[in-house]
């Protein structure tokens, strides 16, 4: 029989960038004690996203972070919404292109993530900011 269990887990940023939340999500998987299932994560947050991502060389998340700093500028004339920064609408449009909800798989009672994969939260914000996700563990 399916069995379903939630939580809301906390993060502290520190500003824009990637933030390894691999562990604390994996050690509340563990505690749930499902051998297979589908763990969704969602960003309750339209300035932040969720990545799967490289965990070995932080050289690829920072390539990343600066690929979206030339694609999408903080300060850019286009934008007309900045009644947070300059950085408001440009965070805006790096979660529009990401995701904010991820879908992986449980087997064995673990996360079913490659070798070289990490969960991250992806803050899009310069300054630091509280980001809460919500975990959804469907299985048995």
């Amino acid at each position: 029989m399916l069995r379903q269990a939630t939580t809301t887990l906390q993060f502290e940023t520190r500003g824009r960038g990637l933030l390894d939340i691999t562990r604390p999500v994996a050690d509340w998987v563990r505690g749930c004690g499902y051998g297979q299932g589908l763990l969704t994560l969602f960003v309750r947050h339209t300035s932040a996203s969720l990545l799967v991502q490289e965990n070995a060389d932080p050289q690829v998340r920072a390539d990343l972070e600066r690929f979206f700093a030339r694609l999408v500028p903080d300060g850019d004339p286009l934008f007309r919404h900045v009644d947070e920064g300059p950085d408001d609408m440009p965070a805006h449009v790096r979660a529009a292109l990401t995701a904010v909800q991820l879908s992986v798989p449980l087997l064995g009672g673990r996360l079913a993530l490659g070798t070289w994969q990490g969960l991250y939260l992806w803050e899009h914000r310069s300054r630091p900011h509280r980001r809460e996700v919500v975990l959804h563990l469907l299985g048995e």
